[in-house]
């Protein structure tokens, strides 16, 4: 099974964000609220690629590859997080051609800079990828961090990176007056991710909240929420199922409304940050991730000084998988030929548009 940050690589993408400063007293922001208030009708939810794994597999290697926009714009999406095929002029115009059609938004994922040699490429591609109309860049900094390290340090050394890449690219995004959204990818817990972004004081790097990784490094969604929420500029909305597994519990996307997050109070809660945020759908049809709490690899990164994991936030989260039990079998893509995965594919993401369309005013 492809991975998500592998799948994100494939599709070259990322979801939109307003470019209005991070200031809750700007006037941009005031009026857009007031604009918001008085015609109660906000932004309609986008996709990003990951929604999309099963088709994009199908296309792979096919004489026909799998168009996002068009499809998005088939059912019934706004926008879309995708790179542009290159950084060509010509290229870029036909790009934004394409979504200017649908009158779609854009969202971007740029090489992020990881020395000084590649800071005049990552400005490349940020002023071609503004100008195929993106309103915001994305970034997945990080792997699974339960999976990927069992020592702190060098999950200590793979934070410190991240931030020096973050300082290299500040002051272009700073420059061409575009936000970057950092996803909180199951890497940092929130009040990490938080305290980093409040000592870096950039207006032009926030947050992409997405509504259920937090899970997996046991935080409650609502939780998550409050903390990043203030540093949001847009959202992976989603809603997720927990199941009792031996080693802890499994975390699965599910279609919206049939989980266990509480959709439309953290739809309230990033309104209230920014009533024209965008919310692209992350309905990503895989097989269960297994969250192995109970095993010594998962608390191999956690640290009371650097980076704690306090006894009461694992009780709250094993607490509410208990109470929770799936409503439904957990969506599998194992075993399923290609064209079943497409199948399941669309019949999840079809029933989180139609929820969304019911309850969410997406």
């Amino acid at each position: 099974m492809i991975s998500r940050r592998k799948m994100l690589a494939l599709a070259a993408a990322a979801p939109f964000c307003s470019a209005l400063k991070s200031s809750a007293g700007t006037p941009g922001r005031a009026q857009a609220a007031q604009t918001a208030a008085a015609s109660k009708s906000y932004p309609r939810m986008g996709g990003t690629p990951t929604a999309f794994m099963a088709r994009f597999m199908a296309a792979r290697g096919g004489s026909t590859p799998f168009d996002m926009i068009e499809h998005c714009h088939s059912i019934g999406l706004a926008g879309v997080q995708m790179n542009p095929p290159s950084v060509d002029p010509e290229a870029i115009r036909q790009f934004r051609r394409q979504l200017e059609k649908y009158n779609m938004h854009l969202v971007c994922d740029p090489r992020l800079p990881k020395q000084d040699s590649e800071v005049s490429a990552f400005e490349e591609q940020v002023k071609a990828y503004k100008e195929a109309g993106a309103t915001a860049f994305h970034a997945a900094m990080t792997g699974r961090r339960y999976e990927d390290y069992d020592r702190l340090e060098p999950f200590r050394q793979m934070f410190e990176s991240c931030k020096k890449q973050i300082e290299l690219a500040e002051p272009v995004l700073r420059k061409y007056k575009i936000r970057l959204g950092i996803e909180n990818h199951k890497g940092w817990r929130s009040a990490e991710q938080a305290s980093w972004l409040k000592q870096l004081g950039s207006e032009w790097v926030g947050v992409c909240l997405d509504f259920g990784n937090n899970l997996s490094l046991c935080e409650d969604p609502m939780d998550t929420a409050r903390v990043l929420a203030p540093y949001a500029c847009f959202a992976h909305i989603k809603d997720n199922a927990v199941q009792e597994y031996e080693d802890g519990f499994l975390l699965s996307e599910v279609p919206l409304g049939e989980g266990i997050i509480d959709l439309k109070q953290i739809v309230q809660m990033l309104r209230a940050v920014d009533p024209n945020m965008i919310m692209d759908l992350e309905m990503i049809t895989r097989d269960p991730l297994k969250i192995p709490v109970f095993t010594s690899k998962y608390w191999a990164t956690f640290d009371d000084d650097y980076s704690p994991l306090p006894g009461r936030d694992l009780a709250k989260v094993l607490a509410l998988v208990k109470k929770n039990p799936p409503k439904a079998p957990l969506p599998r893509t194992s075993g399923l030929s290609r064209e079943e995965q497409v199948k399941l594919e669309d019949e999840c993401n079809l029933k989180c548009i139609a929820y969304a369309r019911q309850h969410l005013n997406l």
